[in-house]
């Protein structure tokens, strides 16, 4: 599928493409899509002085997320990969296009698709004002209003760092990110955006497997708005992520695709890591939570309080829209989820939509998750942790491979004291 995402005042005649977007502004044309006008707005308001090739990466991820949204997966050969050749406009066309290989490979991995990517010149770049603020803080957290990032903000609060949260808004966790963030540490300065993708003829339901390169990139945005930043530091991003979550092993065999997505995997990190200390971006992206499982993310959180006070309210759930913006229960998540509690405290207060998950009838027929986790369980124990989560940590960017391992079996022991309480068999 050939893309074409610029400005509103490109030559788009001169590019042919199956779709053109409009990138940070409104096409006025049924047949056009549009991504990140209301973003635009946003950053204005602000008044800040972001690093010109931060603009370019938000451009880029802009168009990536409107690529995985006009893209349907049941249409290619074989009914999961999707190929892509995407044109974006941005600032430094030279740069980008001489580091094409890497953000091409971080794509393909981030969604199991094809990309061919070029850039061309009329990217954005407003004039900062003319006295623009550098935020204050020390470092940026991304707060989506699920479990681990509120307790990574927590933590940080804790230890006596000031942190940016930024959060991509969503139906569901808008009202949570705004009150989260302006209860955690006294209140917490907070960038919350959505990118408005719309295209013509979406997926539905969306893959939006390429989705985080949004939210990675509001983060790394904002880290170049801060004081620090403009003084020639460094800012470290933080995406916290339970381990087990972050390398998401494949349960079984059949899990390869759509069920096991890459969000926060080591692979992805490092490659993104690539690219910004190629374009001269001073972000580090950390995950403070890579060797914990969820539930010992819970018992060590630094202000167990708040966090027994709000921790129920926060989503995990993957198919949270789906169930009427309710926790299904039954999903991978939810069950990393439900285990972390009976781990931590025991109860859990999160309204489950099927709260019983020994229950094997028509209605629970649908989902084979349980059953994967229990596949999965068995076939870890006989084959042993390396071997059964295969090339999930192989990739030479890996590091630290047996710690991650450790957590991996200290994560799937959780699920299975759920499954134990739970009497499924």
């Amino acid at each position: 599928m050939r893309i074409t995402c610029a400005l509103s005042d490109y030559d788009f005649l001169g590019t042919p493409s199956d779709l053109d977007v409009v990138l940070f502004g409104n096409s006025g044309d049924p047949m056009r899509g549009s991504v990140g006008a209301a973003l635009k707005h946003a950053i204005m308001r602000e008044k800040v002085a972001p690093a010109p090739r931060a603009w370019d990466l938000l451009a880029l991820a802009l168009a990536v997320v409107s690529a995985d949204l006009a893209g349907h997966r049941e249409r290619s050969p074989d009914g999961w990969t999707r190929e892509f050749d995407l044109t974006v406009s941005v600032v430094d066309a030279p740069f980008w296009n001489a580091n094409v290989q890497a953000i091409q490979q971080l794509l393909a991995y981030l969604s199991t698709d094809r990309w061919t990517l070029r850039f061309v010149e009329g990217g954005i770049l407003p004039q900062p004002d003319r006295q623009p603020e550098h935020p204050s803080e020390d470092c940026v957290v991304l707060l989506s209003g699920g479990l681990d990032s509120y307790i990574g903000a927590i933590d940080l609060a804790a230890q006596g760092k000031r942190p940016l949260a930024v959060s991509q808004m969503v139906r569901g966790d808008g009202e949570k990110q705004v009150a989260f963030a302006a209860e955690i540490g006294g209140g917490l300065r907070h960038f919350q955006v959505n990118h408005n993708a719309d295209v013509p003829d979406p997926e539905n339901p969306p893959s939006q497997r390429a989705r985080s390169i949004i939210f990675l990139a509001y983060g790394i945005f904002m880290a170049t708005t801060l004081a620090r930043y403009h003084a020639g530091d460094e800012v470290t991003l933080y995406v916290c992520e339970n381990g087990f979550i972050a390398l998401n092993p494949p349960l079984t065999g059949g899990r390869i695709g759509s069920l096991s997505t890459r969000t926060t995997h080591p692979v992805v990190f490092a490659l993104l890591q690539q690219v910004l200390d190629s374009a001269g971006l001073r972000v580090r992206i950390v995950n403070p939570y890579r060797f914990r499982t969820k539930g010992e993310m819970l018992r060590e959180c630094l202000n167990q309080e708040l966090l027994g006070a709000h921790a129920y309210q926060t989503t995990s759930c993957g198919r949270f829209k789906q169930f009427g913006y309710n926790h299904c229960g039954r999903c991978v998540p939810c069950q990393v989820r439900r285990a972390a509690f009976l781990a931590w405290r025991g109860q859990d207060l999160t309204n489950y939509v099927y709260g019983n998950l020994a229950l094997d009838d028509d209605e629970h027929a649908g989902f084979d998750d349980v059953r994967s986790a229990l596949i999965g369980i068995a076939e870890r124990r006989e084959a042993g942790t390396a071997r059964w989560l295969g090339s999930t940590i192989s990739s030479g960017l890996v590091t630290d491979k047996q710690a991650l391992a450790n957590t991996v079996e200290r994560g799937l022991a959780e699920i299975e004291a759920l499954m134990l309480a739970q009497g499924v068999r």
